[in-house]
């Protein structure tokens, strides 16, 4: 008898980087449970639930019957997403909780609980998407570059006391990437004049484009896959060499 497929959880699994990642770790061997408070679209291989992360009590129940229904997680891959960009001085505090709720306490909390499912078993692999606001600054956008950059200051932790007893976590930190959420007020930036003069014309991203979510799947694809043995702890930025040019 073949060993079942590995079990993995992906959040904001319904659209954009999420559903790259569920769609190519489906066809890496994983069987994934596929999580988002919108819909998630069918697919062979894919369990849909219902999920707004930001919930965190229901974080438990949700990964308590994942195991039981699709069997014990082996990654954990955290993209759940929201950005409500407004400058400081039209900051809600409502708005500020909201995002560090989603991006940060949300995947945090997440990680904790399947994390320590999975230390008990002795194998795990978790991967929080970040992003390159982790590290670089943007008017408008303080609650999300400081949730992210808490995501990654918990992924090194986490890294730090989950990893003797076998499970690997690390951070991916896409630059541009083609999703909704690159979409402000009906306008695409990656198809704006701006983008096209400054980042695309004067060579301020080195790749001259925008990632397709795909591209950071195929990052998230070795981090989770059994290959990797020895890297935790770690930030990998996907960003078509963005941040090298600052």
């Amino acid at each position: 008898m073949e060993p079942a497929a590995p079990v993995a959880l992906v959040t904001g699994a319904a659209n954009g980087i999420g559903r790259a990642i569920t769609l190519r770790l489906r066809d890496d061997g994983f069987r994934v449970a596929a999580a988002d408070i919108e819909p998630v679209g069918p697919a062979d291989g894919v369990t849909g639930y219902e999920l707004d992360v930001s919930d965190l009590e229901a974080l438990e129940p949700l990964v308590s019957r994942i195991e039981q229904h699709v069997g014990p997680l082996a990654a954990l891959v955290n993209v759940a997403g929201i950005c409500l960009p407004e400058p400081v001085d039209r900051l809600t505090l409502d708005a500020y909780r909201r995002q560090h709720a989603v991006l940060m306490d949300g995947p945090v909390w997440l990680a904790r609980t399947a994390g320590l499912r999975m230390a008990a078993r002795g194998y795990g692999r978790i991967v929080n998407i970040t992003s390159v606001h982790a590290s670089v600054g943007e008017p408008g956008t303080l609650a999300y570059d400081s949730a992210k950059a808490g995501l990654e200051a918990a992924t090194r932790t986490l890294a730090i006391e989950l990893g003797p007893r076998g499970v690997i976590v690390n951070s991916v930190a896409p630059g541009f990437v083609r999703t909704r959420m690159s979409v402000l007020n009906g306008v695409n930036e990656l198809d704006s004049a701006w983008f096209r003069d400054i980042y695309q014309g004067h060579g301020k991203l080195p790749l001259r484009h925008p990632a397709e979510p795909g591209e950071i799947a195929g990052a998230v694809s070795y981090l989770v896959s059994a290959d990797n043995t020895y890297c935790t702890g770690q930030r990998l930025v996907v960003d078509g060499g963005l941040t090298v040019t600052f």
